[in-house]
């Protein structure tokens, strides 16, 4: 069986003939470079294939989880749109260096009202960098007015752009695995963009009208993106739902984000694609939650010290709701664990996971610059043997 067979199959909860082993790599920087040390990451195309190639070589069911140069930085990393301007919409710039980070800071002028940001691009490790916006626009509820009013939406030649992307990936990668491109949302960590983590996380409770309008502003600024990547020909859309994560609590999260989150969700999968929903850090007390969710996958169900999930009872709580990608501690196991280690922890996993299908092993979260090739070949192997139905 194909990888990229075995991998819908499973999603689908169908029959295969074993579980899929996968990697979450990202497409620039981290265990990439490590392995191309050489890598051109201002080239996004060729950093897929060379991912692509590294997967294949490893013996890996491909899931390619597409980030780099897939959306415009502004919808993708945080802030506004910096890419056009208007006459009502002046972006003003200015670059500067602090420490090994390069700050862009940005005032943006509009008939009724300056907004300023800051972009930060920061080097983490060998040929690994950090987007971030690290001073947001939006400090109240005038400035989302604002922009509500003047930012200037998605551009019209977004999709074919995108299209013709994973046209190329896709006619590269063949049936060895399946692609999914990050999406700008879920709701809460499209806002996080916009707003400090520190005000959105209260808004909800002291003023819901910001919060209502915040929200909806940012399903009508992403909710373009996300039709043009469930259109371009990938098989899944990947949302985010960290932000939010466990931090809530199952009340607050039900009642402030899992409505907003089933909107971005069943907006996608009227495309056609399957859609991913990720939170890496505390998930166990959400998991009712996510079987109302709709989303064909959800993952990673992060162990401790990570996350507080256990694999078998998330297993026996999620009733075959969706699928689970997950839940190989990426730092204390394949980063930093023995050869043994990783063969201990990966057997005991897959075991638990291929129960009753809708599982995909995968590590918890993207291998980090630094980790040991023979962990990962030893996780890969492991999986494989131990993971046949």
């Amino acid at each position: 069986m194909k990888s990229r067979e075995r991998i819908l199959r499973t999603i689908n909860g169908d029959k295969t003939d074993r579980v899929p082993v996968s990697l979450f790599i990202h497409d620039e920087g981290n265990f990439l470079s490590q392995v191309y040390n050489n890598l051109n990451v201002s080239d996004p195309l060729d950093c897929k294939f060379k991912l692509i190639d590294l997967q294949k070589n490893l013996g890996a069911d491909i899931h390619l989880r597409m980030l780099h140069g897939m959306t415009p930085s502004w919808i993708s990393y945080g802030g506004l749109n910096t890419d056009t301007q208007n006459e009502n919409w002046e972006v003003i710039s200015e670059e500067s260096k602090r420490g090994n980070s390069l700050v862009k800071k940005y005032i943006i002028k509009t008939p009724k009202k300056e907004l300023t940001q800051e972009f930060s691009i920061s080097g983490v490790a060998p040929g690994t960098l950090n987007y971030a916006c690290t001073k947001k626009p939006v400090k109240n509820i005038e400035d989302l007015e604002v922009i509500i009013e003047f930012e200037p939406p998605m551009d019209k030649g977004y999709p074919e752009k995108i299209k013709k992307i994973v046209e190329k990936v896709n006619f590269y990668l063949t049936d060895d695995g399946v692609t999914s491109i990050w999406a700008p949302g879920g709701s809460f960590n499209a806002a996080s963009n916009l707003i400090d983590l520190d005000m959105l996380y209260s808004i909800f409770l002291t003023d819901e009208p910001f919060f209502e309008k915040l929200i909806n502003f940012c399903m009508k600024r992403t909710f373009p993106f996300i039709e043009a990547i469930s259109c371009s020909g990938v098989d899944i859309i990947n949302f985010g739902g960290n932000v939010p994560g466990g931090f809530l609590g199952k009340k607050m999260y039900d009642k402030y984000v899992l409505p907003f989150e089933k909107k971005y969700i069943e907006f996608a999968k009227n495309f056609g694609v399957k859609t991913l929903y990720h939170n890496c850090g505390q998930a166990s007390e959400l998991v009712e939650s996510y079987k109302e969710l709709g989303s064909d996958i959800v993952e990673p169900f992060s162990p401790p010290p990570l996350g507080n999930s256990d694999l078998k009872e998330i297993k026996d709580r999620s009733e075959g709701k969706f699928t689970i990608i997950g839940n190989i501690d990426q730092i204390n196991v394949i980063k930093n664990g023995s050869v043994d280690l990783v063969k201990e922890i990966t057997k005991k996993t897959v075991q638990t996971g291929k129960k009753n299908g809708k599982f995909i092993l995968q590590t918890t979260d993207y291998l980090e610059y630094g980790t040991p090739i023979e962990n990962v070949e030893a996780y890969i192997k492991t999986g494989i043997e131990f993971g046949e139905y």
